[in-house]
């Protein structure tokens, strides 16, 4: 029986210590585990990132042939960041708005030809108007976005008609695209394209820049990139690469005399380029037509105390001597 005993305790005293051996590296595995688990989420922070493509909303246009047929295309942009697509969709509106004027008059017509029907349903619209909106829950984005879209079309082509039977020549159109521009940080950038000819003397076309913080999921203006108090220096530095563009372009031999008629301003459609803060302006806004879509590219090393820290390129976050203080030094050695 003693020996049976001691037999016993000599077992138990072995699944203890075969059980504290374990719980060291039970232990260990559990931490691995939360070390691999706050890796892979820092991994997935670094490499957020803005995918995605443009679509071809479809569009009710009329059945045409020949030449002077209107084009009228919208493109809409969908992404993996629902934030993004939403502000973009919003642009195309805004954007539509500005190049057809005659828009908010359509819309009324609209509108009230959907009163009218609205004044005279019988029990069988209402039942269709039932299902209408039962679809209408069920629409995509890019469904939506259409529908949306539909009555500029409908002004664009009221506009096309008038023109043909004052016996315009020249065939109209409209073009609005989004594109993915810069996909990761510090700022993701998304340019809305546009253009446009309305039998007029020419044509217009736009480019306006979306900034993006995707960790916080917000759109980001300039003011947002800059230090404190730090606008009125960007403006002055600006200032000198308008007054360089301006030469650089040949648009005049005397300043004075230029900004007379270009008056200088500081444009808050930007983005960050590879070699600096893009700063892009509209037709007619610092020069006359002939220039196009002039922009100003002012470089990061002009920009160190100017923009904050997170959005300068890492190579520009080091204090570095500029290089006529390196000149100077080498002068001096010499």
């Amino acid at each position: 029986m003693f020996k049976n005993k001691s037999t016993l305790v000599g077992a138990v005293l072995i699944s203890a210590l075969a059980l504290s051996a374990c719980q060291p590296k039970l232990e260990q595995k559990k931490q691995d585990q939360e070390v691999d688990q706050t890796s892979a989420s820092e991994t997935q922070d670094l490499k957020l990132s803005l995918e995605g493509n443009t679509e071809k909303l479809v569009l009710e246009m009329p059945d045409c042939d020949g030449n002077r047929c209107p084009d009228f295309s919208v493109d809409r942009l969908h992404t993996n960041q629902f934030v993004v697509d939403n502000i973009i969709d919003q642009a195309i509106l805004k954007n539509l708005d500005h190049i057809l004027d005659i828009s908010n008059q359509s819309k009324k017509i609209q509108a009230e030809k959907e009163k009218n029907k609205s004044d005279q349903k019988d029990p069988d619209q209402v039942a269709s108007s039932t299902a209408a909106m039962a679809n209408k829950i069920a629409n995509t984005p890019a469904q939506e976005l259409s529908l949306k879209v539909q009555p500029y079309l409908t002004a664009f082509l009221a506009l096309d008609k008038e023109l043909k039977t004052l016996g315009a020549s020249g065939k109209i159109n409209v073009m609005v695209s989004p594109k993915i521009l810069n996909s990761e940080g510090p700022l993701a950038t998304v340019v809305l394209n546009s253009s446009s000819y309305l039998g007029g003397a020419h044509g217009s076309s736009s480019q306006t820049y979306f900034n993006f913080d995707l960790k916080h999921q917000k759109q980001v203006e300039l003011d947002g990139i800059l230090q404190p108090n730090q606008k009125a220096n960007l403006n002055k530095i600006a200032y000198e690469a308008f007054k360089v563009w301006v030469m650089e372009s040949k648009l005049a031999d005397n300043m004075a005399e230029y900004e007379q008629v270009w008056k200088f301003k500081l444009s808050d459609n930007f983005y960050l380029g590879k070699q600096g803060l893009i700063l892009q302006y509209g037709e007619y806004e610092i020069g006359p037509y002939v220039v196009g879509l002039p922009r100003l590219v002012i470089p990061y090393d002009q920009l160190k105390t100017i923009i904050k820290t997170e959005y300068l390129p890492a190579d520009v976050q080091v204090d570095q001597p500029t290089s006529s203080v390196i000149a100077t030094e080498a002068k001096a050695k010499s």
